[in-house]
């Protein structure tokens, strides 16, 4: 029976949770200092500047069945996800995309028992509902209109980071964490240049503040938050990782009415405990039967 120190699961929780509080400050930073930016663009240069920049540090490419897995894992996390998350972004409201996007600790949990053979615990499944449900408070609105192609698109990203998530964790390179980093932002830039070429016109000029911008997304939100999130993949259970992505809502939420003074309403509150305390009940370790305790 394996035994997790607490010490050690807080060292993998923290640094895994700051991950999605640094995606929170998308939102502000691509409407603040990327405006008129085509999202497909920013994804790319989100993506691949900071996957070269890693591959000249680490110095090391992947062969045999790794470049196949890389490709796969690329596309999931990064191409195809950012991909629907824009095309949903287009055309839904914020609130529902957001919302549609809170399944994926669902679809992660559901995932992990296929390929992983995780069992399917039910305070995991409650965690993952009670979270849903919190950012339901915080970003959904009465007004919400719903589009058949966005709904298909929020979906079709859930799906594919819950993929990615669990296919992660499951295929273990003999390689550092941040070689895997530098394979997978790579692959995923290089897979964006066709449809960033197609459907992305370059902007006219980048203004300095345009680049602080795109270096905060790519080398901050790109490099590091995902070399952190495929840490705490590696080193802790795949619907524990996948359910401290509710954080990312949470801050952005928090951000606009730090930064741009927006306004926060009771639901929105209620939300916010409702996020936290999914993410509380999803951290906790499963109770051991009696005898366990007894022996």
């Amino acid at each position: 029976m394996t035994v997790f120190s607490p010490h050690l699961r807080l060292g993998d929780l923290l640094p895994t949770a700051l991950a999605p509080m640094i995606w929170g400050s998308t939102y502000l930073v691509s409407t603040e200092w990327l405006a008129g930016f085509p999202p497909l663009l920013v994804a790319l240069l989100r993506a691949l500047p900071a996957g070269l920049l890693l591959l000249l540090i680490v110095r090391r490419l992947p062969s045999g069945p790794w470049l196949g897995r890389v490709l796969i894992l690329g596309a999931l996390n990064f191409s195809i996800f950012w991909t629907l998350l824009f095309v949903a972004a287009y055309r839904l409201p914020g609130g529902v995309a957001a919302t549609l996007g809170a399944l994926q600790p669902l679809l992660v949990i559901l995932l992990a028992s296929v390929w992983l053979g995780q069992r399917i615990r039910a305070q995991a499944v409650v965690a993952a509902l009670i979270g849903l449900g919190g950012v339901a408070l915080l970003v959904l609105t009465p007004e919400a209109a719903l589009d058949p192609l966005g709904l298909a698109a929020a979906l079709g990203g859930a799906v594919s980071m819950a993929c990615g998530t669990v296919l992660t964790r499951r295929w273990q390179p003999p390689v550092s964490l941040l070689t895997l980093t530098a394979w997978q932002l790579t692959a995923g830039g290089l897979l964006l240049i066709p449809p960033a070429l197609l459907f992305a016109p370059l902007p006219p000029t980048l203004t300095p503040t345009n680049l602080i911008g795109l270096g905060w997304l790519g080398l901050v939100g790109g490099a590091l938050t995902y070399w952190l999130w495929f840490r705490g993949i590696a080193r802790l259970e795949a619907a524990v990782v996948s359910s401290l992505g509710f954080l990312s809502p949470v801050t952005a939420v928090l951000l606009g009415w730090i930064g741009l003074g927006q306004s926060l309403t009771p639901f929105q509150l209620a939300g916010v405990v409702l996020v936290i305390g999914g993410i509380w009940l999803g951290q906790r370790p499963p109770a051991r039967p009696s005898s366990d305790r007894a022996a």
